[in-house]
């Protein structure tokens, strides 16, 4: 179960610690309370036009606590430091150290680094300010669903090779909570890939130990270094399928109050990654657009409606439209929260009024609808469990109804996405709504009241599978029956791991796909499987 780093690799996180107590294969040697020095490299997050956050975890030899001062500079050596702040860190964090530096120019590279009471330093990160004022060009990586023991995050390490990306954007399950052995399988997983603990994570030390057990991979740590990070949660941060009250994946008899757990999860998120307090935000990209960070999980999401006790019914489709017209439609349901989507509405209201180009809303989970074909069952290999079966039948029967397949999506919450796109359609909003957690890429023409409101560019995963893992038709059968069964999907690809490139110019916005060759092996070998472009003024693709 050894993680394979190699000697470049170890020198470029630049200390012994290298959160080496979160390495299986040090983790007969070394121990958490081993682990000193600078132990995961650095990161930034949060760009402004003229300031940044900046984050690092140092243990000093006394494992007490400690002062450090962060430093930032245009050249690589230092020469004439711009800005810096100190701070102390200590076990009630982590050692994990965040600093907001300040007086910095727009549109411009900056190297960081964080000094130690001894003299040390920590590795030196690469980061880049927002621009302001007229943007000819601006591109964002975005990722989703980094689930270490189904392979390796070739996905980080063709996006940090290169040289054309002005900010990282992460949507959400950077790391998934399981326990050893069960998602992934042990035959599905890469054996030098298990993060520690080996048990389910259900307490801060338990989340911060996957923490660093995830950030000591070195494509992971190496995208941090070299390029700013925009980050929110989705639901394996803290369990699958969470809501404000609890999760799919959390029984209370056996591991205790939800809100402890949540507020654990809450905690170490916002220790272990560069990314401010507020549980929401905006960011300006110049006068081309604004970046809108939203919360879709924890603080004002209701609980996903449930649908599985209508197929007990003596007359199922009976039973669905009931459904459909009582529960699904419930406006009290929601993904946000009144506080947020008012927030939302306003903030985007502000940037059209602006003169902003677009308006990108990151989600965590998909918005477009999503139906399965009557000829689904097909997909199915002839061996296929009772449980993959009864999926796909009930899908099938709730598209019958009118109904989407998942209720963990937005799907599950259609007055909710009724309001947000009817705000966005009256006030003149030009939307990208970027998303993930679905594990598949998906091109969505987001309509409401039979007019357009925006388009859906949704990434791939990392390393998450996708419907190849339970379906044995052909990747193109299933993505033409999906897309013929679906009015909003445009285009779909279920086979393929990876991430996306959006470009956004003053009147185009374009996105690529970038599909990585392999998981299972290390690469940086990749391709464009697909762009989508939408044209300023239009909001569906051209």
């Amino acid at each position: 179960m050894n993680m394979r780093i190699d000697r470049r690799s170890f020198m470029l996180t630049g200390s012994l610690g290298l959160g080496a107590f979160a390495i299986p294969g040090f983790a007969q040697t070394m121990t958490m309370a081993d682990a000193r020095g600078f132990t995961h490299c650095v990161a930034s997050g949060e760009p402004g036009a003229d300031s940044m956050l900046l984050w690092t975890r140092y243990v000093p030899a006394s494992g007490d606590s400690v002062h450090l001062r962060a430093e930032i500079s245009p050249t690589a050596d230092f020469a004439k430091v711009v800005s810096g702040g100190q701070q102390v860190t200590g076990p009630w964090r982590d050692w994990t150290a965040k600093i907001t530096v300040d007086g910095l120019k727009p549109a411009t590279t900056y190297f960081y680094r964080f000094v130690a009471p001894d003299g040390s330093f920590s590795p030196v990160g690469q980061t880049r300010t927002l621009p302001v004022g007229p943007v000819a060009s601006f591109r964002a990586a975005i990722f989703s669903c980094s689930n270490m023991p189904f392979g390796y995050f070739n996905a980080y390490a063709h996006a940090h090779n290169r040289t054309d990306i002005d900010l990282a954007i992460h949507l959400g399950d950077y790391f998934y909570e399981y326990a050893g052995g069960h998602y992934p399988e042990p035959k599905d997983a890469i054996a030098d890939r298990i993060p520690a603990p080996e048990h389910e994570i259900v307490h801060i030390v338990d989340y911060r130990l996957r923490y660093a057990s995830y950030r000591s991979d070195p494509d992971l740590q190496r995208l941090h270094q070299s390029v700013p990070m925009i980050v929110q949660w989705d639901d394996h941060e803290s369990a699958n399928d969470s809501w404000e009250g609890g999760a799919e994946n959390h029984q209370s008899a056996e591991e205790g109050d939800w809100n402890v757990r949540r507020a654990a999860a809450m905690q170490v998120y916002r220790e272990w990654m560069p990314v401010s307090d507020e549980p929401w935000k905006s960011y300006e990209i110049g006068t081309l657009a604004t970046l809108f960070r939203t919360e879709t999980r924890l603080l004002g999401r209701t609980k996903q409606p449930d649908i599985a006790g209508v197929f007990k019914a003596f007359d199922t489709q009976k039973a669905l439209a009931t459904f459909r017209d009582t529960v699904w439609l419930d406006p009290a349901s929601s993904m946000m929260g009144t506080q947020q989507e008012s927030w939302l509405a306003h903030a985007m209201r502000a940037s059209v009024k602006a003169g902003q180009k677009w308006q990108v809303v990151g989600f965590g989970t998909v918005m477009g609808n999503q139906y399965l074909p009557a000829d689904a069952v097909s997909w199915l290999a002839p061996d296929a469990g009772a449980r993959a079966k009864t999926f796909v039948l009930a899908g099938i029967a709730a598209a019958k109804a009118g109904l989407p397949f998942n209720y963990d999506s937005w799907g599950g919450y259609p007055a909710a996405r009724a309001r947000f796109l009817k705000a966005s359609q009256a006030m003149g909003a030009n939307l990208i709504a970027i998303s993930g957690d679905s594990h598949n890429a998906w091109a969505h023409d987001l309509g409401q009241d039979g007019k357009p409101a925006g388009v859906e560019f949704a990434g791939h995963s990392v390393t998450s599978p996708g419907y190849e893992s339970a379906v044995a038709a052909d990747a193109r059968t299933v993505a033409e029956g999906l897309i013929k069964a679906s009015p909003e999907l445009k285009w779909c690809d279920t086979s393929r791991r990876g991430y996306m490139a959006l470009t956004l110019t003053p009147t185009k916005a374009s996105n690529d796909w970038i599909m990585v060759d392999t998981i299972k092996e290390k690469s940086v070998k990749a391709m464009v499987g697909h762009t989508a472009t939408v044209m300023r003024g239009r909001n569906v693709m051209a």
